[in-house]
């Protein structure tokens, strides 16, 4: 029998989730020797090759071994539909099946959340820690910096069409822009990604794996966290089972939630917090009433637009034939470049929807590749897609459990295009889209429309094909809002309200969601979190009995 007794013990800090979060915060906690941390984390190693190589996200999502296999409820304003909503179940969390772009959001987002009553949550409050973790491809300078776990590159492949595609969009105003990440991202440009050498860089590989020799950190796998133990108002510390049965770890400091927009909410419930109502109908004792726990659910939902072209190569024609496949293995074989190191999205713009705006709420993501839905097979003739978002959703949802059964996923209810505001920007983004493929400069390609097809026209048509086409891209944060107020879950220093030894460091945070893509906002706010969580160590040691003259 293997010995798991070393499972059981106390621990100055028990991490849930060795995600994008927990991976941050497992490497910057244990730079204290004299702190000891356990990282708990449901999935398995990251060492797969399908996570390793960049289009591997097509393989790892729908894939158990990756993925929680997630699904949302029936949405009205998709027609009915139910959407697979991926998270990362593997060490590096979503960093190990996204799509690896690098993208910080607008510095008004973060000014926002600083006005709303978040001190220290700024532009210039977090900038210092998107620094902090960088390894930029470029020079180290007021923006940027080099040396850091988490690797930012360019990409290492290019398409005519997708460069055709910009020259287009200059023409309605889109200008090419250097870099989507000095706080102001309008304009159009080649996404930069976190990867290495042609190789996904995920926060496992840049953050946990260099540090898993530390004698103060364990890291136990498989390891499903079935809820919060408590002394009173203080929790102290989890249950949890793996296949070796089930544990339980004491934390003398604190418990840190990092397992994600979605289970994070779903942890805290199980474990009496959250509506009382809900949770006495579960049969779940309430140890603290927080009806905002699952509640503020955003995310992007993005418009896939696909348009069929002609006199210029695409990723559908090369994976359609046996030649093209054999050739972009070798290069990737031989290189680590071509199509096998591509990220979902190469290229994206951000732009408004209207004039109205005062700076951008709509993202694209264009893809020299079509399907009918992510995961179908690619089309058969050469096509790309024009995939566009809005940055800043009006509509809200929930995540809730349906049962006290912790194997269970919640009722996921993101609630798209609920709103007036979301559904006149989805009919004015495909309109857009249309507009910037009728440049002259994509003539000689003959651009074609597809999806949702020409013959819509209307707004009432556009916006039933927007229920038909429109799809998650996996951005769901804010389910356990940070806020002044007492009916926010956490505090600015992401203490969960009302309770002592409890924090959430993860997307669930964020009061309103980013303009841009999440993964590395996330890793920023680990970053903050673990400064954070060392300042109020290093007081309680100072004000402590023992250190008292």
């Amino acid at each position: 029998m293997p010995d798991t007794t070393r499972l059981d013990g106390d621990y100055d800090y028990v991490i849930v989730g060795a995600g994008t979060a927990g991976c941050v915060l497992a490497a910057r906690l244990t730079e204290d020797p004299k702190t000891r941390v356990l990282l708990l984390e449901a999935g398995g190693s990251d060492r797969y090759h399908w996570v390793q190589i960049p289009v591997g996200y097509l393989y790892c999502i729908g894939n158990p071994r990756t993925d929680w296999m997630m699904r949302t409820a029936s949405e009205p304003g998709l027609n009915g539909r139910s959407l697979a909503y991926p998270r990362g179940k593997v060490l590096g969390g979503c960093t190990s099946v996204n799509g690896m772009i690098y993208m910080r959001g607008q510095a008004a987002d973060y000014d926002g959340w600083r006005d709303l009553g978040n001190p220290g949550w700024g532009w210039s409050d977090v900038l210092p820690y998107f620094r902090k973790s960088e390894d930029y491809h470029g020079p180290s300078g007021k923006m940027h910096a080099t040396g850091g776990p988490w690797k930012v590159s360019r990409q290492r492949l290019k398409w005519d069409i997708l460069e055709a595609v910009q020259e287009g969009a200059r023409e309605f105003g889109i200008e090419p822009r250097a870099d989507f990440n000095d706080g102001d991202n309008e304009g159009s440009g080649f996404f930069d990604v976190n990867q290495h050498n042609g190789v996904r860089w995920n926060t496992a590989r840049g953050f946990l794996r260099p540090v898993l020799k530390r004698p103060n950190l364990r890291l136990v796998q498989h390891a499903l966290v079935e809820r919060l133990t408590f002394e009173g108002k203080r929790v102290t510390g989890v249950h949890y089972r793996t296949p070796g049965g089930a544990f339980s770890a004491k934390a003398s400091g604190e418990v840190i939630l990092a397992a994600g927009a979605i289970n994070s909410p779903k942890l805290l419930e199980l474990s009496g917090i959250g509506d009382p109502t809900r949770l006495w109908s579960l049969g779940i004792d309430v140890n603290l009433a927080k009806p905002a726990v699952g509640a503020n659910l955003q995310d992007h939902l993005q418009i896939r637009t696909v348009f069929k072209v002609k006199n210029t190569v695409t990723l559908n024609e090369l994976a359609n034939s046996w030649r093209g496949k054999m050739k972009i293995a070798a290069e990737y074989a031989l290189f680590r470049s071509g199509p096998m190191s591509m990220a979902p999205s190469q290229f994206g713009m951000f732009t408004r929807s209207g004039p109205e705006e005062d700076r951008p709420d709509i993202e694209y993501h264009i893809q020299p590749l079509s399907t009918d839905k992510l995961g179908d097979p690619l089309h058969p003739f050469p096509a790309i897609t024009v995939s566009v978002c809005q940055l800043r959703p009006t509509s809200a949802g929930t995540c809730h459990i349906t049962s006290a059964d912790p194997a269970l996923q919640p009722d996921i209810r993101p609630n798209y295009l609920s709103t007036d505001q979301d559904r006149s920007v989805a009919i004015a983004a495909i309109r857009q889209a249309r507009q910037v493929m009728s440049a002259a400069a994509l003539r000689p390609f003959q651009p074609e429309e597809i999806l949702p097809g020409r013959e819509f026209q209307d707004d009432e048509a556009l916006l039933q094909k927007a229920g038909d086409i429109a799809t998650t891209i996996f951005h769901p944060v804010g389910t356990c809002r940070m806020g002044p107020d007492p009916d926010a879950v956490v505090d600015p220093a992401l203490r969960v309200r009302g309770l002592q030894g409890l924090r959430v460091v993860d997307a669930s945070i964020m009061p309103s969601i980013v303009s841009g893509n999440t993964a590395s906002p996330v890793v920023m706010i680990a970053e903050k979190a673990a400064d954070l969580i060392r300042q109020a160590r290093l007081a309680s040691r100072q004000t402590s009995p023992a250190s008292l003259p």
